[in-house]
């Protein structure tokens, strides 16, 4: 690490507000590319940028300046969108189990819906760019988990969670022109 990374660090475990903003500035794009591709909203990928440097700033008095303060912030970057995605998954399942009840129980209409409902969403799902069609048909259709996924097409992980986003995203502007007929 540099002598002047190492003084503004300095500063800013000192409480000098313009030391801080420059740790923000040098730091936030990599912070958000490393946690972006955990999260399909950006309001997640905000919320967990900005816990980031708060966890940060409020450890950097114990930060080993002879160590990089980069890979340092982004384990700390790395945990949190970890820590913050075992959250929406507690809170994913418990909208699950309370509705898991109501689910059973579909009227008639609801079932008819539900199937052209699904029946559209296989039509979209078909129109989406070979890429994206297999790893959405598992991910949509079939509920399995990324892993799994990963394990079945024989791909990273990685290129499993960016195809699902971007899969999604074609999805949604499809859906939003309406360009199934």
């Amino acid at each position: 690490m540099d002598n002047k990374e190492i003084e503004i660090i300095h500063r800013a475990v000192e409480g000098d507000q313009m030391a801080y903003r420059m740790l923000y500035q040098v730091y936030e794009k990599a912070v958000r590319g490393r946690v972006s591709g955990y999260f399909q909203w950006k309001a997640d990928v905000d919320d967990v940028v900005s816990e980031t440097f708060q966890k940060a700033f409020s450890a950097l008095g114990s930060f080993d300046t002879s160590r990089e303060f980069r890979p340092w912030l982004l384990t700390i970057a790395t945990r949190t969108a970890l820590d913050h995605l075992s959250a929406i998954q507690r809170e994913d399942l418990k909208k699950e189990e309370s509705e898991s009840v109501r689910l059973t129980d579909f009227t008639p209409e609801e079932e008819i819906i539900n199937d052209e409902v699904h029946q559209r969403l296989m039509q979209y799902i078909d129109e989406l760019p070979s890429l994206y069609k297999d790893v959405m048909i598992k991910y949509m259709i079939e509920e399995l988990e990324y892993e799994e996924i990963a394990k079945e097409l024989d791909l990273e992980l990685n290129t499993v969670r960016t195809r699902i986003r971007r899969g999604k995203q074609h999805l949604a502007q499809m859906m939003l022109r309406g360009e199934v007929e």
